[in-house]
């Protein structure tokens, strides 16, 4: 079993659409959630508040820093809101599929002596893209 211990090298790719000048700085992969409890209390509890939790899960959304040429910018505006498979690669070769757009593409401050860089929110969708059924991410191990 291998453990990932450095997370340099995880790259996003974005299914069709060619972002071809940017370059992934730092990466935060979706995670879950629950979406909270569901409060069960009634007046015939006695002493504890009680609760369940809901059915669905929510992939939340993901971001990342990249480094960008400008000429990458046209190439970002086409990609939002369009919904393409992401893939997340882990510097093991592990990878996460999941259906979602591109939701914000925000260029930060450009700065003499650094690197232009933007932030980006990835926000997953959950659905194919032609057929529209949902479809939970996918998890496949290193090799």
């Amino acid at each position: 079993m291998a453990k990932l211990t450095d997370g340099y090298q995880t790259t996003i790719s974005f299914g069709t659409s060619t972002v071809s000048k940017l370059y992934e700085k730092t990466v935060q992969p979706p995670g879950m959630e629950a979406g909270g409890p569901i409060d069960q209390t009634i007046m015939a509890n006695a002493d504890l508040r009680t609760q369940m939790p809901k059915s669905l899960i929510t992939v939340t959304a993901n971001s990342f820093e990249a480094a960008y040429d400008p000429e990458a910018y046209d190439e970002m505006v086409a990609s939002i809101n369009i919904n393409q498979l992401i893939t997340i690669t882990f510097p093991d070769g592990a990878t996460l599929k999941f259906w979602g757009w591109l939701d914000k593409f925000t260029p930060n401050e450009h700065v003499e002596g650094e690197m232009p860089t933007a932030s980006c929110t990835i926000e997953p969708s959950n659905l194919l893209q032609l057929t529209k059924a949902e479809t939970a991410p996918d998890f496949t191990a290193a090799p």
